[in-house]
């Protein structure tokens, strides 16, 4: 995920904009800027030059400032659930290696790009409030409670696999979070995140321990 060519792409220039393709040039400049500078740390006028537009035609396509942050948050939480869901596909349906799959995945985007982890998982304004990334929040929780279901060949809503499925979410999201913030106290030689999640998920969806 760190070679996304969506992250490569250069600014692009006034001369070279086409019509209609002015929102996702913002979006991608804004992505961009989050992870330079945060959330709070750009202005839509930076973003409107990096696109190569005048500071007022971001507003064409947006109301404000958080809605512009909300559309990134949207497009990051739907790359977030295509590479979850790619993992899975490379393995076994059931297999401990394609649940693991689905964990590297996530710790690989938030490697990749940690400043749209952040604001996927922050309190932006208007966030909490929004129903379309509550749906996506819980259509990437799904790819997690759908391969603990097939592995431990039970469905999705049967208390265990929710509860199992819950404690792998927890593990992998607090590892993703200590990793790019360097809060953990790695071992000598660092951790190998394939080989934590496999264990994590043989740990979790092993035989009932608790």
């Amino acid at each position: 995920m760190s070679d996304d060519p969506a992250r490569a792409r250069p600014a692009t220039s006034r001369a070279g904009y086409h019509h209609g393709d002015l929102r996702a040039q913002l979006i991608e400049a804004v992505r961009d800027l989050v992870e330079t500078h945060g959330p709070d740390g750009f202005s839509v006028a930076e973003a409107a030059r990096r696109a190569g537009v005048s500071s007022a035609a971001p507003y064409k396509h947006f109301r404000d400032r958080p809605e512009i942050l909300r559309a990134v948050v949207s497009e990051g939480m739907d790359r977030l659930r295509a590479a979850m869901e790619r993992g899975a596909a490379a393995h076994p349906a059931g297999s401990l290696e394609g649940v693991a799959a689905i964990g590297l995945a996530y710790v690989d985007f938030a490697k990749a790009e940690p400043g749209v982890f952040r604001l996927v998982f922050g309190l932006t304004e208007g966030h909490e409030n929004a129903p379309d990334l509550r749906e996506k929040g819980e259509d990437c929780y799904g790819v997690v409670l759908s391969a603990a279901a097939a592995c431990l060949g039970l469905p999705p809503d049967d208390p265990d696999v929710e509860r199992r499925a819950y404690m792998l979410w927890s593990f992998v999201h607090g590892h993703s979070f200590l990793t790019i913030d360097m809060k953990h106290a790695a071992p000598e030689g660092g951790i190998d995140d394939g080989a934590y999640l496999m264990a994590v998920s043989r740990a979790i969806l092993g035989p009932k321990t608790f």
